[in-house]
């Protein structure tokens, strides 16, 4: 600029430059000034963001400022401050930044008094600027750091001037060294993204509205019609017709509700554009389109009323709409039609019912339609649709899944406790069998979904699963209980015969035959639930514990490691061959020691059936050994020999059996010995007696041919009584011998003994069974 050249604009726009010989690497920039005659009054926009620009980017900020616009507004530039202050801190994050105020044409008035005026009117700037809640009590310390340096008038003080620009210019050099001039260089950018990151920030700063401040006319123009286009919303909110459409719509739909809306808005719209014709045209018609937005507008609350009543009326239409759907599809679903069919046709009926119905509810002001709440109601029906679909869908796995429970529960948990080596095949074609017939109804009914295929393949497979999953299921239930199954097994085939009567232990039974076939049994049954067997794979499982159990083997013993001692328990395992880790029911470990402790709960039995037969064979063997028979035929042959020379002899041995066999059958001599032997001698010594008499007494009778009916008899129990009284005899052997008295008096003659004696050993042979 040349000053005899007349005053005009130096700088345009922004320039930049690399600083000659100032150490680090600085980069200056040169704005343009501000209240420039060129732009004019009404164009202030480029200064703000030219200054909003630099307090961005620059670590350091030169602000010129003439020494006597010190503590005035607007030559000292406070309303610029305060409004890039402002957005500066809405649009970037803080930075600390170094604001050198450059005074220039210093006067006689001393520095230390203008320097706090200066930082004072700086610091009321930043207390007045609108701050982020998160900065809301940040002192200006903690965004800028403010100097101040003063400069002499260049025209009458030219070497001081140019001396002091010297001082000026080394306070650069090394700037960002700790206390240098520079801020503290926080989110400082590498050189590579200078461009980049200078250009991201100005094109913020270009889309930023708040710098651009209008010209006096146009804010005059914007205040006066936003007055109007307020109270005319204010008469709206008020006005009678408008507040009985509005109860209208909240109880229900409105016949001809858009036209009678249109017509209410209508009239305050156009007193608006009579009372605001002289103002700007511009500003007139954008109040005018805020107008009919904020009357239609959801996001302005204090007008809500308009836009509210819309809504009711819109939203009873959508939810009588989506009723009848719920409705309709309920119908169809009931009548048989197809889930798929039903849907599409009740969506169909209900929304060409809902658009008809907007069409009468249209508000010619409003720019919006029913578009967007008709997704919505289709977004709520397709929603109703999914849900009900769910639940039908959920309805019918659960009432197959509930059928394929009763079909396979009971007969697999049947088939289980029958347990034989047709026990998994007869498994597999229960479960193929129930689940196909299930699988084949459900596609019969799944198919009015019209479903995708994966779906429906899916669906499918889960209802396999399941059914598979009750098998395993009860499979694992009686798998717990497989210790009690087969000492049920055992005691069953144990304790009955072929016929399934209970066993009497005679003496004549194979007791060890008896207790391997048992114990065969209850291992296979162990067997059949050592594993799952749903997979037609075979399997060692029943080899293996049979030959490792019952035989007391290996069979998969090699001849060398026989040869050498050695021996290989495949039961020592905790996996079976062949046989997948999901499907292991039992290891083999695991039966190993089920099979050691069912035999030692099984042992008391066996014990038991062997005393009992030991026993019957004791009771009914009354002649003693062969050695004894032989032994008494050789000492006694010349006795016997004897007694074949007389007959004699043999009358009276005859006669004496027949008293002796009298006698045993009288006496009941096994009963007596069943208790024991001491009980046995005493009661039959106490008995002896009374039993021999009352068997002369009626063989004396017999030879007399007297009879006794009628005619007073002395007992020999009467008789014995006496003698018990006499002898102390205890009173419970005296009320046996009495009864056994009692019986022996209905005998007269020996045809009756022979019967009593028949008596007594059938008696005697159903006690011991």
């Amino acid at each position: 600029m040349d000053a005899f050249a007349g005053r005009s604009q130096t700088t345009k726009g922004i320039w930049m430059a690399k600083c000659v010989g100032i150490e680090p690497f600085t980069l200056v920039m040169d704005l343009e000034g501000t209240d420039g005659r060129e732009r004019g009054e009404d164009d202030t926009t480029f200064e703000k963001q030219s200054a909003l620009f630099a307090l961005a980017v620059a670590d350091i900020v030169l602000i010129n400022m003439w020494c006597h616009d010190i503590g005035r507004e607007q030559a000292a530039n406070k309303p610029l401050l305060k409004t890039v202050f402002q957005v500066m801190l809405r649009l970037f994050s803080p930075r600390k930044t170094t604001l050198l105020f450059v005074i220039r044409d210093k006067t006689k008035t001393p520095m230390d008094l203008l320097e706090p005026v200066l930082r004072e009117d700086i610091q009321k700037i930043w207390d007045l600027v609108r701050k982020p809640e998160a900065h809301k009590n940040t002192p200006l310390s903690e965004f800028f750091n403010v100097e101040v340096v003063a400069l002499s008038s260049y025209e009458d003080k030219e070497k001081v001037f140019k001396q002091e620009v010297a001082e000026l210019r080394q306070r650069f050099f090394h700037s960002i060294s700790p206390g240098g001039l520079a801020g503290d260089r926080r989110g400082v950018v590498p050189a590579s993204g200078f461009s980049f990151s200078s250009q991201e920030i100005w094109k913020v700063i270009k889309e930023n509205r708040d710098l651009d401040l209008p010209a006096h006319k146009v804010m005059v123009a914007t205040v006066r019609c936003e007055e109007i286009a307020n109270e005319k919303l204010h008469h709206l909110a008020t006005d009678e017709s408008w507040l009985e459409l509005q109860k209208a719509a909240e109880d229900g739909l409105v016949p001809g509700f858009g036209r009678k809306l249109s017509s209410i808005l209508e009239k305050y719209i156009s007193e608006y554009d009579a009372e605001a014709i002289y103002f700007d045209e511009g500003v007139r018609k954008e109040k005018r389109l805020q107008l009919k937005s904020k009357a239609l507008d959801v996001r302005v609350p204090p007008y809500l009323v308009c836009v509210l009543c819309i809504c009711y009326h819109v939203g009873h239409l959508r939810s009588n709409a989506l009723e009848s759907f719920k409705i309709r599809l309920e119908q169809s679903l009931n009548q048989g039609k197809g889930f798929a069919n039903a849907v599409r046709d009740a969506q169909q009926s209900c929304l060409l019912v809902f658009d008809k119905a907007c069409e009468d509810a249209a508000v010619k002001q409003a720019t919006w339609n029913a578009s967007k709440v008709r997704e919505k109601l289709s977004r709520d029906i397709h929603s109703h649709a999914s849900s009900a679909q769910t639940a039908r869908l959920s309805e019918l796995t659960a009432n197959y899944e509930k059928r394929l429970t009763q079909a396979l529960s009971e007969p697999v948990e049947s088939l289980f406790e029958a347990g034989g080596k047709e026990t998994w095949p007869s498994i597999r074609t229960l479960l193929k069998r129930e689940t196909e017939a299930a699988v084949t109804d459900f596609l019969d009914v799944v198919t009015g979904f019209e479903l995708d295929h994966a779906t429906i393949d899916d669906m499918v497979q889960n209802l396999k699963d399941y059914s598979r999953s009750i098998v395993e299921k009860k499979a694992r239930e009686e798998a717990a209980k497989i210790l009690i199954r087969m000492k049920d097994r055992f005691s069953t085939v144990f304790s009955h015969d072929k016929d399934s009567m209970p066993r009497v232990w005679t003496g004549k039974e194979d007791i060890r035959a008896i207790t391997k076939d048992a114990r065969a049994e209850a291992l296979s049954l162990l067997s059949v639930m050592a594993a799952i067997r749903l997979d037609e794979r075979p399997d060692k499982i029943e080899s293996t514990l049979f030959s490792s159990l019952m035989d007391g083997t290996v069979s998969n013993t090699s001849s060398h490691n026989r040869r050498l001692g050695a021996f290989t328990d495949p039961l020592a395992s905790s996996s079976w061959e062949k046989v997948p880790p999901k499907d292991v029911l039992l290891t083999p470990v695991q039966c190993k020691s089920l099979w050691r402790q069912f035999k030692s709960e099984t042992e008391y039995t066996v014990t038991q059936a062997i005393s009992a037969q030991e026993a019957h064979k004791r009771n009914n063997n009354w002649l003693p050994p062969a050695w004894a028979i032989v032994l008494m035929f050789v000492l006694g042959f010349n006795e016997l020999m004897m007694l074949l020379k007389n007959p004699l002899y043999l009358l009276g041995l005859f006669v004496a059996f027949l008293l002796c066999k009298a006698l045993w059958v009288q006496l009941d001599v096994p009963r007596e010995f069943q208790h024991g032997a001491l009980a046995g001698v005493l009661s039959i010594t106490s008995k002896f007696l009374p039993t021999v008499m009352n068997l002369l007494r009626k063989l004396a009778e017999e030879a007399q041919g007297k009879t006794t009916q009628g005619v007073p008899e002395y007992s020999a129990s009467q008789s014995y009584r006496h003698q018990s009284h006499s002898h102390s005899i205890p009173e419970s052997v005296s009320s046996n011998i009495s009864s056994l008295a009692d019986d022996d008096a209905e005998y007269s003659s020996p045809a009756l003994v022979q019967r009593r004696s028949t008596s007594n050993v059938r008696e005697t042979e159903i006690s011991e069974m």
